[in-house]
């Protein structure tokens, strides 16, 4: 998914409105004119803006600008806490695995009650030193630290990003509930391991976790 420039993301909220000139984008927004210039032409590259009528005049894809319209609606409808930016990664040694598979965990996440998603990215499959490479950029919320808990262990992002809020408080109940809920999860996984693997196994696999 591209990565917006902060006066990109700019240009875009004024053009969310009605389109505008170069100039009436330069009075507004008071980014030098060359800056604007060159913002504009990498918003075109990218397919987010369009051009026309004389003088010139820039306005937002339609289909970006109603994106950006339900996800502000979405926004002031959400009642959870957190709103994270995360990104689930995965590799195989065949493309159409893969794709089945990242697909049930995307629709595992949108069936997710205690979620509420915003957009989700799944990035064209790559072959990478011999394997097969995707991955899933997700935007949303989440209701509480317990429902947090459930995402990492359960989707195991490889990197998370705090959107919102700058701070947060959790009584004892809430930190509780989650960290029950992580032990729980985590005494699981240990049983499933060590029914898995021989003493040998084990000693070795501690090692590689712990050093």
């Amino acid at each position: 998914m591209p990565q917006y420039t902060e006066d990109q993301k700019k240009i875009a909220l004024v053009l969310l409105h009605e389109p505008k000139t170069i100039d009436e984008l330069n009075k507004q927004l008071s980014i030098p004119y060359d800056k604007l210039q060159k913002e504009i032409k990498e918003m075109l590259k990218l397919k987010v803006i369009t051009q026309g009528g004389y003088p010139s005049k820039y306005s937002l894809k339609e289909e970006i600008a109603t994106a950006v319209k339900m996800r502000k609606e979405n926004a002031s409808e959400d009642k959870f806490k957190l709103r994270l930016k995360i990104i689930i990664e995965a590799q195989a040694i065949e493309d159409t695995l893969l794709k089945k598979k990242m697909g049930e965990i995307k629709g595992m996440i949108e069936k997710e009650k205690e979620f509420r998603l915003y957009d989700i990215y799944f990035a064209p499959v790559i072959k990478r030193d011999g394997d097969y490479a995707t991955y899933l950029e997700i935007n949303l919320s989440v209701k509480d630290f317990r429902a947090l808990a459930r995402l990492l262990f359960f989707y195991g992002p490889s990197t998370i990003e705090i959107i919102s809020p700058e701070k947060l408080e959790l009584t004892a109940s809430e930190l509780q509930d989650g960290l029950v809920d992580m032990a729980d999860m985590i005494h699981n996984y240990n049983n499933y391991i060590a029914s898995k693997m021989n003493l040998e196994e084990l000693e070795n696999f501690n090692k590689s976790l712990f050093g």
